[in-house]
């Protein structure tokens, strides 16, 4: 038995833990430290290795970037809470509903914006399905197309900022590009901000909302019975009230956006912005509670708990697969992949799209990117692009029959006349949508390096 041996063990014994669906950041963190105090029974590695996970976790601690993550989250949570984002929603479709296919549109387009806010994947499939499906199955929409339509716009909230992918991301990725650079023998740099992602993401997602819309275009010209128009919803409502629900929210998420990009606030900055922007417009709306907000904030420290503790636990996880010589494994099994720079991506990517089946975004993220990237970085692989990819991906994947995560979100708010078949033949032409949003992405990096070039 080798250190090497050992590390691939370690690896494929946290994958069946997690299959089994033991709690993800105990399963990382106790593997870890099992198969570390194996290594050093047999002289592998040396108890004092484990020294350093204090130091690992007060640096997750410190990092004021990770801070943006809970108040991202609670602004999600309050305007969900307090009905702005089901206003919205209904608005929107009372002005396009009228409209051959007006809710399938309104059903993108709030997707878009409610990602804009949340950033979570879960919370926005849920929020859609329930806010939106009854609608449209009573007013005849196709079950294939509703079921699609609502899950991929769910799917925008990995990668529309301010995505809290994006946030977590880039902190794995700025990880791993100064661990390639440190095994180049270089001086490590910051080549990567949550910034460059969000900039980055934006051409990507208004791509992703573009196809969406196209394909809906082309199911009213070749099954016109399969999005009708809403008539007589019998709610109106007035100009000006129409503009407020309307514009406010909006201005809220441009504001945010538009800080973060133009420079003016960080990503922590602009989320504490975002949040208090947040209690302000559910005041204006008369929508604010005590209730609304006690909700918000323990659903924020759950969700934010368990990503912190993903995160501690995927650090003592990488560290201790460093010290058994996991990554000289890795490093050699990629550089042996014919196609050179494009065979080692690609078998990375389908790699991240395998693991988008079993795995959350989180654990995937902190797990995969500090091992697999310092190996990739190396390659002279654009940092920006390679998380462009990487969140494309893991969109794809979440929207993948028969695992795909977002489908188990809507299969739980789905009613029983809609079949699990149905939602798998719905989402299938929107899966071929990213993987070609993904490909083009792949083959013109302009796509999402464009736009960082120019504002940076």
């Amino acid at each position: 038995m080798t250190a090497q041996i050992l590390s691939i063990c370690m690896f494929a014994t946290t994958f069946i833990f997690l299959l089994f669906g033991f709690p993800v950041a105990f399963t990382l963190a106790g593997t870890a430290i099992l198969f570390a105090l194996t290594a050093s029974f047999f002289d592998f590695l040396s108890l004092d290795f484990l020294a350093l996970i204090p130091s690992k976790i007060f640096g997750t601690m410190t990092n004021e970037l990770l801070v943006a993550v809970p108040l991202f989250i609670f602004m999600g949570l309050i305007l969900e809470k307090s009905k702005i984002a089901e206003e919205l929603l209904e608005t929107i479709a009372n002005l396009f509903g009228k409209f051959k296919g007006g809710l399938g549109f309104t059903v993108i387009i709030v997707g878009a914006l409610l990602s804009a806010s949340t950033g979570i994947v879960g919370a926005t499939v849920v929020t859609m399905g329930l806010l939106t499906l009854p609608t449209m199955l009573k007013w005849g929409y196709d079950k294939k197309l509703a079921s699609g339509l609502i899950c991929a716009s769910g799917t925008l909230g990995q990668i529309i900022p301010p995505s809290i992918v994006l946030i977590l991301l880039s902190d794995a990725l700025q990880g791993a590009y100064s661990q390639s650079q440190l095994l180049q023998g270089k001086i490590p740099s910051n080549p990567i901000s949550t910034i460059d992602l969000f900039a980055g993401a934006i051409l990507p997602g208004i791509l992703l909302v573009i196809f969406y819309c196209l394909w809906q275009l082309i199911m009213i010209y070749l099954k016109p019975q399969s999005s009708p128009a809403l008539i007589n919803r019998g709610k109106k409502y007035s100009i000006k009230k129409t503009l407020s629900i309307i514009f406010l929210p909006i201005i809220l998420i441009i504001l945010v956006l538009g800080s973060i990009l133009m420079g003016v606030a960080t990503p922590t900055e602009a989320a504490s912005f975002g949040a208090v922007g947040a209690i302000v417009l559910s005041f204006i709306k008369k929508s604010f509670s005590s209730k609304v907000l006690s909700e918000s904030i323990l659903d924020t420290t759950k969700i934010s708990s368990m990503i912190f503790l993903i995160l501690i636990g995927a650090k003592i996880f990488s560290l201790v697969f460093i010290g058994l010589e996991g990554r000289e494994i890795l490093t050699s099994f990629i550089n042996q992949i014919p196609g050179g720079t494009i065979g080692a991506m690609l078998f990375v990517m389908i790699l991240i799209f395998v693991l988008g089946f079993f795995l959350d975004f989180i654990q995937i993220v902190f797990t995969i990117i500090p091992i697999v990237g310092p190996i990739l970085l190396q390659m002279d692989i654009n940092p920006l692009w390679f998380g462009i990819m990487i969140a494309v991906n893991l969109q794809t994947s979440f929207l993948t029959p028969p695992f795909g995560f977002a489908l188990f979100y809507f299969r739980g708010i789905a009613p029983n006349s809609i079949k699990t078949i149905d939602i798998y033949k719905g989402v299938l032409p929107f899966v071929i949508i990213q993987i070609i949003v993904l490909l083009l992405i792949a083959a013109f990096p302009e796509i999402a390096l464009w736009l960082p070039e120019k504002l940076y």
